[in-house]
């Protein structure tokens, strides 16, 4: 690379942290790995330069002036682990490198978000972005979650403790009046949000104008009869602009609450409902597909990026995604960051609710507040609807395991006041173990 194309230092792209304006830019985090012969010097310049003002070959329209205002710049790069005084001359090296993007190059939208951070270059090799830093101003142009937390706490009257949310199984093939049934019988356990499966939509066999009247329905004989109110999150997921059209007619059968499988849509589709002043509801929103966006070890994003941060400024209000200690593969470590990306302090974007699932079951209810505190959601439904005693008897099993958490009662003293959760725990005690996905039973 020919640093001295360019005389004045702010048009190289290339900075010192403390050079960076972080009012004005996007500090984007990556790990690479490239061989050993290879100058990585030059490959983080290469970067800059190939996801802001240039391509591989200086073009005349790339002047001094257009490099200090667009150029991204890279600011830091660090081997892992840390050479100092001996460097290894064989195989693969690998690195953290931050660049910096100047939010000129792009508004607040994360389409262009994308194209500049992870572009071109996430086909460069081994590349993995793994966070992102983004100033207020950028954050700002996002509505983050109508609801969150603190919102839906005061939808459904619930200010302490740990919200609970069962899908419905089987994942497919059911008609919507046993849907309804199934629907009143969570509800009637104590559980606060029932939600679609992902597998689930606007089906021919089961249509959402059909099936959403016989679930408020349902709802309302259930308020009337537990004195709670129970949101059911319905999947809108569809075609664009289908999928506007699911949500509005959602809204007018009288909705309390939206789904959508988001990575399957894409982000501008959670942001437009997010945005739109009909659409006054809390959405949920599912990952299916986002394994193949964070699962590799040296390519794509990370899941607390895209679970996390990106999900809750584009406005989901709950976000389902792996537990550790449930059926999809992900560490501990992993789990709560996405957790602290949707909970923490972020500007004056609203709290998401974390629905760490797959595979949870009451006995997990003890350690998910032990890690994540009262602002968690609870999410299940196998062990719900498999429950001996029945689907309402699972829902309040897990309604009781909340309680008891919430009140600071170990789940073996509320085992032995409660059947249910005795029956519950004694069962699906370690569910997991020797886990094999070919003898899944439903």
């Amino acid at each position: 690379m020919k640093l001295a194309k360019f005389a004045d230092l702010e048009a190289l792209p290339i900075a010192l942290s403390e050079g960076i304006d972080y009012d004005e830019s996007i500090i984007a985090t990556y790990v690479i790995q490239y061989p050993s012969r290879i100058d990585m010097r030059d490959i983080g310049q290469a970067i800059a330069i190939e996801q802001s003002t240039g391509t591989w070959t200086p073009v005349p329209g790339e002047t001094a002036e257009v490099r200090k205002k667009h150029v991204a710049k890279m600011i830091g790069l660090w081997e892992i682990p840390y050479y100092e005084w001996s460097l290894p001359t064989e195989g693969e090296r690998k690195y953290v490198l931050q660049v910096a993007f100047p939010i000129i190059n792009f508004t607040s939208q994360i389409p262009m978000l994308f194209a500049s951070v992870i572009g071109n270059i996430s086909m460069f090799g081994k590349l993995k972005l793994v966070d992102l830093r983004l100033p207020e101003k950028f954050v700002a142009g996002f509505p983050g979650p109508k609801f969150g937390i603190e919102g839906m706490r005061e939808l459904l009257n619930t200010p302490k403790r740990p919200q609970t949310n069962i899908m419905i199984k089987p994942c497919t093939g059911w008609t919507p009046e046993w849907g309804a049934k199934t629907f009143r019988d969570i509800a009637m356990g104590g559980v606060d949000i029932v939600k679609d499966d992902e597998l689930i939509a606007d089906a021919e066999y089961n249509r959402i104008a059909e099936r959403l009247p016989l679930f408020m329905e349902a709802e309302r004989q259930a308020f009337e009869q537990t004195g709670e109110r129970t949101l059911y999150a319905v999947n809108i997921t569809d075609t664009i602009p289908q999928v506007f059209d699911n949500a509005k007619l959602a809204i007018e059968l009288g909705a309390n609450c939206l789904m959508v499988n988001v990575y399957a849509t894409g982000f501008p589709v959670m942001r437009a409902l997010a945005e739109d002043p009909e659409i006054n509801v809390p959405i949920l929103a599912h990952p299916d597909v986002v394994g193949a966006t964070y699962m590799s070890t040296n390519h794509g994003i990370t899941a607390q990026l895209l679970l996390g941060k990106l999900a809750r400024i584009a406005g989901a209000d709950m976000v389902v995604y792996p537990h550790y200690q449930g059926k999809v593969p992900i560490t501990r470590d992993n789990c709560l960051q996405i957790g602290r990306n949707l909970t923490f302090p972020l500007y004056d974007v609203k709290k998401a609710w974390p629905m760490p699932g797959g595979g949870v079951h009451p006995h997990t209810v003890e350690s998910l507040v032990e890690d994540f505190g009262f602002d968690i959601m609870v999410g299940a439904g196998g062990p719900v609807h498999a429950h001996p005693m029945g689907t309402v008897a699972g829902a309040r099993a897990f309604r009781q395991a909340v309680n008891a958490a919430t009140a600071g009662i170990s789940l073996e003293d509320a085992a032995e006041e409660f059947e249910e959760l005795r029956i519950a725990i004694e069962l699906w005690k370690d569910p997991h173990k020797d886990h094999d996905l070919s003898e899944r039973r439903i």
